[in-house]
């Protein structure tokens, strides 16, 4: 079974392109370093309002904002832990991240990101 790591982002939607950029430059590097898959995706055919628990109330979206959902796929969590080590230590990430560059422009507010690591308990592939 794999492990993935899955985030959940309330994104403004005028910052999609953006977005989808630097998406595509990272995944670039995740895949160069090891993961299995990199997968973005943005709101599209959310659950109507009056379900309980939709994805934009989930992630507290704005009037002018929807939601990105993403994972990235490895072997195992040690797997997870060797790339995103890696990962972290390249520079094309290091720029881009505000935790280790404060002047990084992210297209979306990271600490309104929710993220984790997760075990598959059931793995169908075609």
């Amino acid at each position: 079974m794999s492990y993935v790591d899955g985030f959940v982002i309330p994104l403004p939607v005028d910052k999609v392109d953006d977005y989808r950029k630097m998406a595509q430059k990272a995944g670039e590097v995740w895949m160069e370093y090891g993961a299995l898959s990199f997968i973005e995706n943005v709101a599209d055919d959310m659950a109507p309002e009056g379900i309980e628990r939709t994805f934009p109330v989930m992630a507290g979206v704005k009037d002018d904002e929807t939601v990105v959902f993403s994972f990235i796929v490895f072997k195992s969590r040690e797997h997870r832990d060797e790339v995103n080590a890696k990962v972290m230590a390249d520079p094309r990430i290091k720029e881009d991240c505000p935790e280790q560059n404060p002047d990084a422009n992210m297209p979306f507010d990271f600490k309104r990101m929710a993220y984790g690591g997760f075990k598959s308990i059931v793995e169908l592939n075609s």
